[in-house]
């Protein structure tokens, strides 16, 4: 569906269920070059056990208008305000990547109003290298396949992803070059890795989260490695780590324990179950 956020369009996929106000809600956001598809198994499967579900695309990537975020700061606002547009006071958060940064963000700003922060593949800080930022700009194809190679640490998934023999460096590479293409105006490659780059309130930001948090790391991350995530555990309330045998493209990777992970984090009452 789409919401009215800062006077412009924001997509979120719902699961195909009808957005109710009186259910619990979840907003998955999703990280870099990425889009809302990228959390296909977790968010059907949680809309079919009682959620309302919001996997957004960020403003100016793919179905959503206005301009894409700067900074994850930007972004973390936008969040809010989408909560505030569907009269959510309260939600369960959860970002890949970028998008975990937005979260944790989001969290700090608005901690009354974030009920779990699920952060996964993430790092504090999330520094990317000087060559990668370089060929955002003058070579993204090339880029993107850099940021491809290093994102995975397996050719195949597994069967819930998108069935055997998916060859997940052809179908992530598809995906990235679609999201660079969908905004015209705006190299959304560079100005979200900048964006990831540039973030330094991390460990303050944690200081600020009042929820429960969990990680969701893994075991063969080369972009985000489970001891980037160190300083952010330290800080946080009520931490739980979890482990998977994955690169940083966890949902492709490890679909099934990343979906495990999070239903049992967020702890639905047996009326959701």
């Amino acid at each position: 569906m789409f919401i009215t956020v800062n006077h412009a369009d924001l997509y979120a996929y719902t699961g195909g269920k009808t957005f109710a106000p009186e259910r619990p809600a979840v907003v998955f956001i999703h990280g870099a070059l990425h889009d809302h598809s990228v959390w296909i198994l977790q968010s059907r499967y949680f809309a079919n056990h009682g959620y309302n579900v919001l996997a957004i695309d960020l403003p100016g990537h793919c179905k959503s208008a206005g301009d894409a975020p700067e900074t994850v700061e930007q972004a973390a606002q936008t969040v809010i305000a989408l909560l505030d547009a569907l009269g959510v006071q309260k939600a369960a958060l959860v970002g890949h990547s970028l998008g975990s940064l937005i979260a944790l963000e989001a969290a700090a700003q608005a901690p009354e109003r974030v009920s779990h922060l699920a952060l996964l593949g993430t790092a504090f800080p999330m520094r990317v290298s000087a060559a990668l930022l370089e060929a955002a700009v003058s070579a993204p194809l090339q880029g993107i396949d850099m940021v491809n190679t290093f994102s995975h640490s397996m050719m195949a998934p597994p069967p819930s992803t998108l069935g055997p023999g998916t060859w997940l460096h052809g179908t992530g590479r598809a995906l990235m070059r679609r999201v660079l293409a969908s905004n015209a105006e705006v190299n959304v490659f560079y100005r979200s890795f900048k964006a990831c780059d540039s973030y330094n309130g991390g460990e303050e930001a944690m200081a600020k989260v009042q929820c429960p948090t969990l990680f969701v790391l893994g075991d063969n991350d080369q972009m985000t490695p489970p001891k980037a995530a160190k300083s952010l555990v330290a800080l946080a309330r009520h931490a739980k780590v979890c482990r998977v045998a994955a690169g940083h493209a966890l949902m492709e990777e490890a679909p099934d324990a990343v979906l495990d992970a999070l239903w049992a984090f967020l702890k639905p009452s047996p009326s959701l179950a």
